[in-house]
């Protein structure tokens, strides 16, 4: 995958060619699915947490009726934070395969063909919304064997896809800005373990933001996964409620992802130096 003659790595007209650009992240996402597929496993053991926190988790806090939910019960206010946990769990250790990619001498062949750096970034964070997806599809059958009432409106599934995917590329390329910051696995497991529960827990995913000190709503504002969780809560179950609205929502979603991609393609080549 070495540039044609003539035509310099980076060429400016390649770059801002939109074909191009969703060729290329189109063959990353490609690659990243045939993993996927020689190994699905790893959908089906992290499905094992998300069993616990609704099974457990759920049937606990439902019966203290300690957390104000509105007019939704415990387990339909808890299914979507759940999913949204799925999501950030799946990515958030996303960037490993990169470091490991660069060891292999996988990255430095990826980086010397001429793909546009916001390609190779864009194809990881879309392939990581395939995995989420994925997991949620199996997410949703644990609710649906729960009793919990979905929404089956095509409106309301296609919304709930894209936050998934929005929200897997998010947590993914933020994972990869720290792959290329880092460049060591055990840092990099580190700090991806020490990230993962306060993204959660300042977050409204197992309680309304409403019941937060001051100090921790702030944060809560700041942090992408509430959004996520704000439009999963809207969309996912019957009579679903909303904090943010789901237009900023998917504003603040897209915006953060969209700041992501381009920080981060800026930092990729600098992981193999």
């Amino acid at each position: 995958m070495s540039p044609a003659p003539g035509k310099p790595h980076g060429d400016w007209a390649e770059r801002l060619n939109p074909v191009v650009f969703l060729r290329d992240t189109a063959a990353i996402v490609s690659t990243e699915l045939v993993k996927l597929r020689r190994d699905p496993s790893e959908i089906v053991t992290r499905s094992i947490q998300p069993a616990l926190w609704l099974l457990v988790f759920g049937q606990v806090f439902g019966k203290l009726h300690a957390i104000p939910t509105g007019k939704l019960d415990y387990f339909s206010f808890l299914a979507p934070g759940i999913l949204a946990q799925s999501v950030l769990f799946i990515a958030i250790f996303f960037g490993i395969s990169v470091i490991w990619e660069r060891d292999l001498g996988i990255l430095q062949k990826l980086l010397a063909s001429p793909a546009p750096r916001g390609a190779l970034v864009l194809g990881k964070a879309v392939s990581a919304g395939m995995r989420a997806l994925a997991q949620g599809a199996i997410i949703y059958l644990m609710a649906l064997a729960m009793g919990i009432q979905l929404n089956w409106s095509l409106a309301a599934i296609a919304g709930v896809v894209l936050a998934v995917m929005l929200g897997a590329a998010i947590f993914s390329t933020f994972s990869l800005m720290i792959a290329c910051l880092v460049k060591s696995r055990e840092r990099f497991m580190g700090i991806g373990q020490v990230m993962t529960m306060p993204l959660f827990f300042a977050s409204n995913a197992i309680y309304p933001i409403s019941i937060m000190p001051p100090w921790l709503k702030i944060v809560a504002h700041l942090n992408p996964l509430s959004y996520l969780v704000d439009i999963l809560r809207a969309l996912m179950v019957t009579g679903g409620m909303t904090t943010f609205g789901i237009g900023t929502d998917l504003a603040v979603l897209t915006g953060v992802l969209t700041a992501l991609v381009l920080v981060t393609s800026k930092l990729y080549p600098s992981i193999v130096r």
